[in-house]
C-alpha cells in the first residue's frame, strides 16, 4: 500500500453548495421576505415581551430568552409597514449582531427554501427605498418575490440614522 489519501468526505448538507443558498422565510403585512439561514439562532411562537419607556418605536422591548436579555424588533415598525390591525400571535426570528441577540417580531415564519444563486438578483431600481436599504438583493419565485434582508445593516442603528436623513 502507498501512502496516498483520498477525500470521501460527503458535503456538509447534500442541499448545500456553491451554488445554493439557503433562507428562512417569513412574512410581513404580506411581503415575503427571507434571511440567510446561518444568521438564525433561534425561531420563537408568542413570547413575553417586556416594554422598555422611551425606546425608538421600532423596539418592542425585551424579552428573556434561556437567561439571556433580547431586544425585540417590530419589522413593521423598521420597515416602515402599517401597523398590524389585529392582535394575533406573531413570531420571532433572533438573530446575533455585534454579540447581541435580536428578536425580529414578524407576521408569520415560514420553511427554509433552499434556492440556486443563479435566480439571485440584487436589487432593481423599481424597489421601494426603505427594502433597498436593508436588502441584499431579491429571487423571483414562481408566484411572489423573496427580499433578501441584510442582518447587519437591518440592526446597525446609525446606517439607519443616516439614511433618513
Amino acid at each position: 500500500m502507498t501512502g496516498t489519501t483520498q477525500d470521501t468526505a460527503a458535503p456538509a448538507h447534500p442541499l448545500i453548495s456553491d451554488t445554493t443558498q439557503e433562507f428562512v422565510t417569513f412574512k410581513i403585512a404580506g411581503q415575503f421576505f427571507g434571511i440567510p439561514v446561518l444568521k438564525v439562532q433561534d425561531v420563537l411562537s408568542s413570547y413575553r415581551i417586556t416594554r422598555i419607556p422611551l425606546a425608538p418605536p421600532e423596539i418592542m422591548g425585551s424579552l428573556n430568552l434561556r437567561g439571556r436579555v433580547v431586544t425585540a424588533i417590530d419589522m413593521r415598525a423598521r420597515l416602515g409597514l402599517p401597523v398590524r390591525s389585529d392582535d394575533g400571535d406573531s413570531m420571532s426570528i433572533v438573530a446575533e449582531h455585534e454579540g447581541e441577540l435580536y428578536s425580529l417580531v414578524v407576521d408569520t415564519v415560514g420553511e427554509v427554501l433552499a434556492l440556486s444563486t443563479d435566480t439571485f438578483d440584487r436589487n432593481p431600481p423599481t424597489l421601494e427605498p426603505k427594502f433597498r436599504a436593508v436588502s441584499d438583493g431579491i429571487y423571483r419565485l414562481d408566484e411572489q418575490l423573496l427580499v433578501v434582508l441584510d442582518v447587519n445593516r437591518l440592526l446597525d442603528y446609525g446606517h439607519a440614522v443616516a439614511a433618513a436623513n
